[in-house]
């Protein structure tokens, strides 16, 4: 039971490591047992094979044979050698033995037949050394033989690529894109929004396609460009689309793949990898994720001999070392610049640096169209709409959106996305799927109800909190109710007072349940987790204490300033002290005020609650007719944009 915000996408990329060399003991006896098992079972079928075939071929003296002829019965005879096959004209076939040395027609006379018998049969005599007779004769002893020599060959090629693992440890491992691969070809059309992003690296792009014209007027174009960005803000698109726009070779690697066990392996591959570009060049080499290789080095973790260090310094030599690279453009991304070494942002080596933001709504519907072009969509859908309900979303979040929306028509057996199917998609997104199995008894389906109905007016009284979209009691992800409110209009910045309503609205539910039920559950419990951390963020971080000042008391560990880490300092007992009386303060603060509101109006409290027992949600229209019904004016953007600045 939590109100919830539009989340910024938290998802990324890490490469994937390369397997380790596969062991040569206990799996080359298997593969031998397996082998000689197959042996086994291969001879057993073929002996069983023959078998059959030569019980289906009865065998009969000569005596019958020639008795059989005089009969009339026999229709040809085949001899092959001193082998006779009888075709009788009942289409039965039998097999005889005549004498080594002795034609057959001399041997059917000694048992009685005229000439005028024998040729009522019509005789063929085959040659014995034809390739039928000996594929016939060799095959029971060359098909083992030659199964085992492919046993042994195949046995031995798998210790031999095992063993020659161990020399290719140094080889890059990165994958090459053509400039003539039109599947996986990706271009600025390709990628919606980033505008400034795109604007940035079209020097890139004129360089590769035309470098003389910078060449001769005696203008170096950056070695790397660095894309800093959120999680799922498009870093590695822009980098393919890089490539593409220009035509030339896009070298991928992610910074993971440099690091082994092995010291000396990262830096080979680093080399490798170069070399390979600069064979390729014009060429692009993108590493993602730098900073699994390019943090600070210095730490003290591994000594001089860390593998990680020396696979960076590798790469500091190659981007701008003895040899001239100029015709191989070096682009990283990583949402962790600050943890960075400095010597890889200095001119010469990542001295381009490109921030990727995320999407405001414009971009985010230009997005949403670019994922909706192999979607069929129905005729109600507002691309538009969907874009002001996500502020806050990544393009990878907006792409999963139109993923979740397609797969929800396809569960339901229709054949067009509909606008109902991408408003359900974006709270799949951000919250989870629906748990209709949780089923809720009347007490838990009435204090979930007054819990959201708090968290729903004091955001629809207090003046700088978010307007209430949607407010539902069905569970969704770990939620057992939810009140989405989103901003009229995207932000950059977040004052004091929005910090302190959102505080307010947070404790909404916490008071609706005491003011109520005269008792307070566990449902309480995220939402108090978050107000807390908040509080705690305006007083040590954002300098939003007058007690305290703007003095920022508790820095985010892990970063770095000019190479040299910043760690958390330590406080005094006071200062600690001090701290926390400001966030009881800032919290008591928003407590009485968002009190106050629910003794005010006290009666829209119980109309919101009565109506999410009975319909389970309500959308935005109707939770605003109920405000109006009350005298409670909705938030309209104009109203926003007048508010006045903390």
């Amino acid at each position: 039971m939590s109100e919830e915000k539009a989340p910024v996408g938290q998802k990324s990329r890490k490469g994937k490591k390369p397997s380790t060399p596969p062991s040569e003991g206990p799996g080359i006896w298997m593969q031998l047992a397996v082998a000689f098992a197959v042996f086994l079972v291969l001879s057993a079928g073929y002996t069983a094979v023959r078998q059959y075939l030569d019980s289906n071929n009865e065998e009969i003296a000569v005596s019958q044979l020639a008795a059989d002829i005089k009969e009339n019965k026999v229709e040809t005879i085949t001899v092959e050698g001193d082998t006779i096959k009888a075709t009788y004209k009942d289409k039965a076939e039998k097999t005889s033995q005549k004498e080594s040395e002795a034609p057959l027609t001399e041997t059917l006379e000694r048992y009685g037949l005229t000439p005028e018998q024998i040729a009522t049969v019509k005789i063929e005599i085959q040659d014995q050394g034809g390739v039928r007779f000996w594929f016939l004769t060799l095959a029971p002893l060359l098909i083992p033989v030659l199964l085992l020599i492919a046993i042994m060959w195949f046995l031995s090629r798998q210790v031999r690529g095992a063993g020659m693992q161990a020399f290719t440890f140094g080889r890059s491992l990165a994958r090459m894109i053509s400039p003539d691969d039109t599947i996986q070809k990706v271009t600025f059309a390709d990628v919606a929004g980033a505008k400034e992003a795109k604007s940035e690296l079209l020097e890139i792009v004129d360089f590769l396609k035309n470098p003389k014209k910078f060449i001769q007027i005696g203008a170096r174009i950056p070695k790397g460009v660095l894309l800093m960005g959120a999680p799922g803000t498009g870093k590695t698109l822009l980098a393919r689309a890089v490539a593409g726009e220009a035509g030339v070779p896009f070298f991928s690697i992610s910074g993971s793949e440099f690091v082994e066990m092995f010291v000396g392996v990262g830096a080979s591959r680093v080399r490798d990898l170069f070399q390979t570009a600069k064979k390729a060049a014009p060429a692009i080499v993108f590493m993602d994720e730098i900073d699994a290789v390019g943090r600070v080095r210095g730490s003290g973790v591994g000594g001089g001999n860390d593998e990680r260090e020396q696979t960076l310094n590798q790469i500091l030599v190659e981007m701008d070392g003895f040899e001239p690279n100029e015709k191989v453009i070096v682009m990283a991304a990583s949402n962790r610049p600050d943890v960075l070494d400095p010597a890889l942002l200095r001119p010469g080596r990542f001295d381009r640096r490109v921030t990727i933001d995320l999407p405001d709504r414009s971009d985010r519907e230009a997005i949403l169209k670019t994922h909706s072009r192999q979607k069929p969509m129905g005729p109600d859908t507002n691309l538009m709409v969907i874009a002001e309900r996500t502020p806050g979303f990544s393009g990878a979040d907006l792409a999963n959106l139109m993923n979740e929306g397609a797969i929800l028509a396809a569960r339901e057996d229709r054949k067009e996305l509909t606008q109902y199917d991408l408003i359900r998609s974006i709270e799949k997104v951000m919250l989870g799927p629906e748990r209709r199995s949780h089923v809720l008894n009347k007490k838990e389906k009435e204090i979930t109800a007054y819990h959201e109905a708090g968290h729903a007016l004091v955001a629809s009284v207090l003046t700088y909190a978010d307007p209430v979209h949607k407010v539902s009691i069905i569970s969704r992800g770990r939620a057992a109710g939810y009140t989405l409110k989103l901003p009229l209009e995207d932000r950059r910045m977040q004052s004091k007072l929005e910090f302190l309503d959102d505080i307010a609205v947070s404790l909404g539910g916490y008071i609706a349940e005491k003011m109520v039920f005269e008792d307070i559950t566990t449902g309480a419990s995220n939402d108090l987790q978050v107000l807390s951390a908040l509080a705690r963020d305006m007083v040590t971080k954002y300098g939003m204490s007058d007690k305290m000042g703007p003095v920022a008391l508790e820095p985010a560990p892990g970063r770095t300033l000019f190479g040299a880490g910043i760690e958390p300092g330590e406080q005094s007992e006071e200062v600690a002290a001090a701290i926390d009386g400001e966030v009881k303060l800032i919290v008591s603060g928003a407590y009485k005020r968002a009190e106050e509101v629910m003794k005010k109006h006290r009666k829209v409290l119980d109309a919101i609650a009565h109506t999410l027992i009975e319909v389970e949600t309500i959308e935005r229209e109707e939770f605003e007719k109920i405000l109006i019904a009350h005298g409670i004016v909705p938030k309209k953007k104009q109203d926003i944009e007048h508010q006045p600045l903390a």
